[in-house]
């Protein structure tokens, strides 16, 4: 049997003596439930504005073309000039045009002059064949020459119309009221009704159409709003609508929808809706961009914060707070987005209580500490 000696001794007590310290410690207790700020849904009244990206056309977008070939004498206006209906713009060469006038005249005398011969040698022959001097055949055949000669006239005097109308089609003038755009031809250049480009174009822009298209849900939202049998009785409800240009200024003139496409684009599944915008000053012109702005008010809506929801797999979830201060994972459907806001009209009600931060470490039946949190709903914003 071994003996420890006097320092083994005192060795073997200490280490007795730590393990006893050690093994008295007191056991780790149970995490605390997290401290969350729950915020308590109440129902409010919200102007929403949501924007959509339009682009704007002109009234009236003409195309000028000459109707007749020739050379480009004279160009009246300039680029960007504002010009009325009836105002010459280009002229083209006249004289092939006048010599064909003065030689369509000058066929239709000859062809007045046959005429007249014909009906003077069918005079000199009725007396004679009611006399039965001669048969009735010269007669007939005499006839039939002045018939000839009246038809020959008639085409002679067509003749004259369309050198007219050629000649007139020389000074091409504008058919509305706009602003000229580029020219695209020169003075000197051959031009024609088969060119490939045209002389310019002219913007009657004291209207401007603006469209802008809405996606099928927007669109199914957009018409429940607004009471009426038809699309057409509906859109007179529609409340006069803003245009927000591309410098994100606001012109200061109100527009009106007045209509909606027949159909939805199969590539887009989108539809196009217009806006009608007066543009006394000609402000605004066509092939400018900018964004359609609707006013949407919603009456008792359940607005909460973006930050207090989590999406997954093409559906927004948010987490309730149950009365045991248990928190549920909770399917919603946002209706509208209002700055960062989203609006609810399913999966919520009045009273109910929802977590707004920290979510992302929340679980089913998770147990919470809850504190109150501010609440973020704005009277009206813009997307």
């Amino acid at each position: 049997m071994a003996y420890l000696t006097k320092n083994q001794h005192k060795i073997l007590i200490i280490a007795l003596v730590i393990l006893s310290g050690c093994s008295s410690k007191p056991t780790p207790s149970a995490m605390p439930a997290p401290v969350v700020p729950v915020l308590t849904l109440a129902p409010v009244s919200l102007l929403t504005h949501q924007l959509y990206p339009a682009s704007i056309e002109a009234k009236d977008e003409v195309e000028i073309r000459p109707q007749v070939s020739g050379i480009l004498e004279k160009i009246h206006v300039d680029e960007g000039a504002y010009v009325m209906a009836g105002q010459p713009l280009f002229e083209i060469d006249q004289r092939p045009f006048q010599a064909a006038l003065s030689n369509a005249t000058a066929t239709l005398h000859a062809a007045e002059g046959t005429a007249s011969n014909a009906r003077l040698e069918v005079e000199k022959l009725t007396p004679l064949v009611n006399n039965k001097v001669i048969s009735d055949f010269q007669l007939k055949t005499a006839t039939t020459a002045v018939q000839v000669a009246e038809a020959n006239t008639e085409e002679a005097k067509a003749n004259i119309r369309t050198a007219q109308i050629n000649l007139a089609y020389t000074i091409i003038k504008a058919p509305v009221s706009g602003y000229i755009s580029r020219l695209l031809r020169k003075r000197g250049s051959l031009v024609g009704p088969g060119d490939a480009e045209s002389l310019t174009s002219i913007s009657d822009v004291h209207e401007i159409h603006v469209y802008f298209s809405l996606s099928e849900n927007d669109f199914t939202i957009f018409k429940n709003r607004y009471a009426g049998n038809t699309l057409s009785e509906k859109i007179k409800k529609v409340p006069q609508v803003s245009l927000v240009l591309s410098d994100n200024s606001e012109y200061p003139l109100k527009g009106k929808i007045d209509i909606i496409n027949g159909r939805f684009d199969k590539n887009t599944a989108a539809i196009t809706l217009r806006a009608v915008f007066a543009n006394p000053q000609g402000i605004l012109r066509a092939g400018n961009t900018g964004k359609i702005q609707l006013d949407l008010p919603y009456n008792d809506a359940l607005s909460i914060p973006q930050s207090a929801t989590v999406e997954l797999q093409d559906k927004i979830f948010v987490f309730l707070l149950t009365d045991s201060n248990k928190v549920l994972k909770q399917a919603i459907h946002v209706a509208s987005r209002e700055n960062k806001n989203y609006l609810v009209d399913n999966g919520l009600k009045p009273g109910d209580k929802i977590i707004t931060d920290g979510i992302i470490t929340l679980q089913d039946g998770m147990v919470v500490q809850p504190e109150t949190a501010k609440a973020t709903t704005s009277a009206s914003s813009k997307n």
